[in-house]
């Protein structure tokens, strides 16, 4: 009697029923066009090959303006009232897009202070769990003294800060492979 053959491997879900399964309401729109301050936060998410994934789901949250979150676990007294939340598909060619606003420094249990910054989480065929990065603004003078972003290596810190272009910042996203972005496990 030989060894038995095994099952082909495989992944499970999610299984996203597009464009209603698991979108958020207001979208990739954090904030109205004409808010003071506005930006389109925009990229690509791309697999290991550079090949663009076209049906990922990208989630942002982040702080508003004044590093102020709206949770009952920001514990300074003034709370934002604003979600800071947003959710957006990619499309065929990979593509997804936020209006945001730039967030403000955010405080450290330490007393230091994070330099601005976004949180992505990815979600995309083939991945059981999702992967989380951050997004920081080119140019920041706090990027330098942010608790996160100097522990990441040199060479490897370009893919997590975004790039300024005509549309607003890019921030593309590679999952593995060559210049694959820098995840935390969080």
């Amino acid at each position: 009697m030989g060894v038995p053959a095994t099952t082909p491997s495989q992944t499970v879900g999610p299984f996203y029923a597009l464009p209603d399964g698991i979108l958020w309401d207001d979208g990739p729109e954090l904030v109205p066009a004409d808010r003071e301050g506005a930006f389109v936060l925009h990229g690509v998410l791309r697999d290991g090959n550079g090949d663009p994934v076209p049906d990922g789901v990208i989630e942002i949250w982040q702080a508003d303006e004044r590093g102020r979150f709206d949770h009952p676990d920001d514990p300074r007294p003034d709370s934002s009232g604003w979600q800071g939340f947003g959710r957006c598909p990619t499309d065929t060619e990979g593509r997804f897009r936020f209006r945001t606003v730039k967030p403000g420094v955010l405080p450290t249990p330490d007393g230091r202070t994070e330099a601005p910054h976004i949180d992505v989480t990815v979600l995309a065929r083939g991945m059981l769990n999702r992967v989380v990065t951050r997004v920081y603004f080119p140019g920041e003078a706090a990027n330098d003294t942010d608790p996160v972003l100097p522990t990441v290596p040199a060479e490897r810190r370009d893919t997590l800060i975004a790039a300024a272009d005509a549309e607003g910042l890019r921030f593309d996203i590679r999952l593995q492979g060559d210049g694959e972005t820098v995840f935390f496990a969080v």
